[in-house]
């Protein structure tokens, strides 16, 4: 799979955000694509513009929350080209605001989509990978896998659940050694998903500063089909959560819990919204969620350049000054 040349790749929830971008970036690697999502319009435009640049490429609507629906995805990718060598479990969800607040069948829809929605898409794709001894399959968890995100227990839930789901599956399959079950941890990304999102909360959401791009996703997608790790974080911030929730998870859950009471205190009101959880939208069908562009800020990873080259910088000056001082 390090040639990535003619490999099939299936992405589920690539209809915008992390999996349209990853759908172009297999494309350009020179992957068949098969994009899954509600949307037809979206996933047959993408089809379109992978296979400009890259082989052809195949459109599938599906609702991952549907067994049925999934495993007919899988068949579509075989009877079009003839086996599957990655399958991304992709789509996601989330409800935002008080648990209580937003009525039970969004915060069950959410763990339909993140955890069901993966599990029916390693159920699809497993018994093919074994067919065949070979097989990538990646799971999109979230830094909301080893940290809890308050005023959203339900995508915390699925979340946990699902680094669970594929570190139980990882030791399943540890005999057969070319079969991989791969987490990826993304930290906050610029995506359309606060637009797909339901929030109950009553006020505007804001993701920070700090945001990655998702083609800085897309093209750690495309590095561990090649290349699979057990877990792998997309930004610091990512690995910085998963190291104090492990040291001290007490004073971690009360500094979360206290950032976003005062987050949303201060916050501008809102009207509640239900996003896409119970139907598709037309909103928010590109890659980037347009955070970015208009806070006029650049990603997470090019802030984080800088700020290590500051800190390079300081820290040669520093040693200049300690080796002049020593000299004399």
């Amino acid at each position: 799979m390090k040639n990535l040349h003619g490999a099939v790749v299936v992405i589920a929830g690539a209809s915008s955000g992390i999996g349209r971008a990853a759908a172009l970036a297999f494309a350009r690697a020179g992957a068949h694509v098969v994009v899954a999502a509600r949307r037809r319009e979206p996933l047959e435009r993408l089809a379109e513009a992978c296979s400009r640049i890259g082989p052809a490429a195949l459109a599938v609507p599906t609702d991952v929350t549907d067994p049925q629906a999934v495993e007919a995805l899988a068949r579509a990718a075989e009877d079009r080209f003839g086996r599957i060598d990655s399958w991304i479990n992709n789509a996601g969800t989330g409800v935002f605001g008080p648990f209580q607040d937003a009525p039970l069948d969004l915060h069950r829809r959410t763990v339909e989509v993140n955890l069901f929605g993966a599990m029916h898409g390693a159920y699809a794709v497993l018994p093919r990978f074994l067919e065949r001894e070979r097989g990538v399959l990646v799971n999109m968890v979230s830094l909301g896998g080893w940290a809890p995100a308050p005023f959203a227990a339900a995508y915390t839930a699925s979340k946990f659940g699902l680094r669970g789901f594929s570190a139980s599956l990882r030791q399943e399959l540890r005999r057969h050694r070319h079969i991989h079950v791969c987490a990826v941890f993304p930290a906050m990304v610029d995506t359309p998903g606060f637009v797909h999102g339901a929030n109950v909360s009553g006020r505007t959401l804001d993701p920070g500063p700090m945001l990655y791009a998702p083609e800085a996703v897309a093209d750690t997608l495309v590095h561990v089909v090649r290349h699979p790790r057990d877990e792998i974080a997309v930004g610091w911030p990512a690995r910085a959560a998963q190291a104090a929730y492990a040291l001290a998870p007490g004073p971690t859950e009360h500094l979360m819990g206290i950032a976003l009471n005062r987050t949303l205190d201060r916050a501008r009101p809102a009207p509640v919204t239900h996003g896409a959880l119970r139907a598709p939208v037309s909103e928010g069908t590109t890659s980037d969620g347009g955070w970015l562009a208009r806070k006029g800020l650049p990603s997470a990873s090019t802030l984080s350049g800088i700020g290590l080259a500051v800190l390079g910088t300081g820290a040669v000056l520093a040693l200049g000054r300690w080796v002049g001082r020593s000299g004399r």
